[in-house]
């Protein structure tokens, strides 16, 4: 995700625990005193539970509590327990007889109106009842917290359950409604904000841990700005973040940018704003992205406080750079390097052929630091990274996650960074490389037009150079 861990293969959001975690521990008690005014004659048998919420006996208010203790029960249940649950509520799917006579009112219609009517009653037989069932958990009190989390716990068995991969489906595309990007708040989160929201970015940081709360002031300070995009049925829950450095130029070293005895500077004087770190919070809503609306809504915030502003970039990572490269070394061989490449390579490692020594090369991370390996290293690196950035994948689709999220949202590759993160991460993933893709509010559209439909990547004229054979 993403940079984003929308982008699930890297960035995946470290989330508190599920179901399971404080927030929702203490709305049970909620929940039960709810649940305790349920007729007793209704029974503990969790599918009578659930027809009683769908039929619905005794109003609004009843509903809500029935709904609460379904919610209580649940929470209630060990891991097996929830699965089970889970299977009961996907059981409650459209009923196919009435599909059929639904479809033949359709078939036997003549006059248009009729035929309206007709897909129109198909349309309501479609529904399944799980979908009226779920709905109702959504007037409870953090119950769109729990829906979220539900199917946070849903996507662990997409695979292995085609029941429950249907409900999944069902509960994504209400989700998808629920959270669309009109409905969601945007929010700068600063040292004053409340503990227990500071605590949470903490937690949900994805791409660069925040390892004390000096690290976290540091990265709320004037010359740093933080926002987050919020649900108002989940005021305390930030769904996306993103963390912005303000700074002179183009940034290429995140160990930089996370000093915490690097001066602060003057926000007014900065003429770049680094977006380097986008992490999503929560995981039931993998797949119902955020973060080409919070990039752009961010980039129009710092504009109008900061007019000096003329760059808006990130500084991203490459987390599946090395993987790739381990992979072309053991296809390709010596091929992978050019001519000149080649004996400079061996010269400084002796190997069976200069792809094997520039693996052996990569391995020892002391290369980055020093000056004669690192003369000879950059320039290949570089080379190959431009190559898999723009050329490498599958289809239209970029090979790299964070790749493909910022070329998606419209941004181009600007530059490629050798020894901008020198973490054992960073080292390990892509070999100390970061990019920065560049957002340039004119061309947003277009970019985004001319990958999504061409998949076209765009990319500075010295990132293309060096891709040059492959694009």
């Amino acid at each position: 995700m993403t940079d984003a861990a929308v982008i699930a293969q890297s960035q995946a959001a470290q989330s508190t625990p599920g179901l399971l975690d404080r927030a929702l521990r203490r709305i049970t008690s909620v929940w039960r005193d709810m649940a305790s005014s349920v007729a007793r004659d209704e029974g503990d048998d969790i599918e009578a539970q659930m027809r009683a919420c769908l039929e619905g006996r005794g109003g609004e208010v009843s509903a809500r509590n029935r709904a609460a203790k379904l919610a209580e029960t649940y929470l209630s249940l060990d891991a097996d327990g929830q699965r089970q649950f889970l299977r009961t509520l996907a059981g409650f799917d459209a009923d196919e007889a009435a599909i059929t006579k639904a479809v033949a009112r359709i078939s036997e219609a003549r006059e248009p109106a009729d035929k309206a009517a007709a897909k129109s009653a198909l349309r309501r037989v479609l529904e399944p009842p799980r979908q009226r069932l779920v709905t109702q958990f959504t007037t409870i009190p953090d119950g769109m917290k729990f829906l979220v989390e539900l199917r946070n716990t849903l996507l662990g068995h997409t695979r292995t359950d085609p029941l429950l991969a249907a409900f999944e489906a069902d509960l994504r595309g209400l989700l998808a409604n629920w959270f669309d990007v009109g409905f969601l708040e945007l929010r700068r989160i600063d040292w004053n904000s409340p503990a227990a929201l500071l605590e949470k970015l903490v937690g949900y940081e994805a791409v660069h841990e925040i390892t004390s709360w000096r690290d976290l002031k540091n990265r709320l300070d004037s010359d740093r700005r933080c926002y987050a995009f919020f649900h108002p049925r989940m005021p305390d829950e930030p769904l996306i973040f993103v963390e912005v450095a303000l700074v002179r130029g183009l940034a290429n070293s995140v160990q930089g940018l996370l000093d915490e005895d690097a001066p602060v500077q003057n926000p007014g004087e900065a003429d770049a704003a680094i977006f380097y770190s986008i992490s999503n919070c929560q995981r039931g809503l993998a797949g119902i992205s955020f973060g080409n609306f919070l990039i752009k809504r961010v980039v129009s915030e710092l504009s109008a406080e900061f007019p000096n502003l003329k760059t808006f970039a990130t500084l991203s990572p490459i987390p599946g750079f090395c993987r790739w490269l381990d992979k072309k070394i053991g296809e390709e061989g010596a091929t992978l390097l050019t001519e000149e490449e080649a004996p400079a390579l061996l010269a400084l490692m002796p190997a069976e052929d200069a792809a094997m020594a520039l693996h052996a090369l990569l391995a020892r991370p002391s290369w980055v630091e020093d000056a004669a390996q690192r003369r000879v290293v950059e320039p290949v690196l570089t080379r190959l990274c431009a190559r898999y950035l723009l050329a490498e994948g599958q289809g239209k689709r970029a090979a790299d996650p964070v790749a493909h999220f910022h070329l998606s949202n419209g941004a181009r590759v600007e530059r490629i960074n050798v020894g901008a993160d020198v973490s054992p991460k960073g080292m390990k993933e892509s070999a100390s490389m970061m990019v920065n893709y560049l957002y340039a509010p004119d061309r947003i559209e277009a970019n985004h037009e001319e990958y999504a439909g061409e998949g076209k990547r765009q990319a500075s004229t010295v990132v293309r150079k060096l891709a040059r054979g492959w694009v």
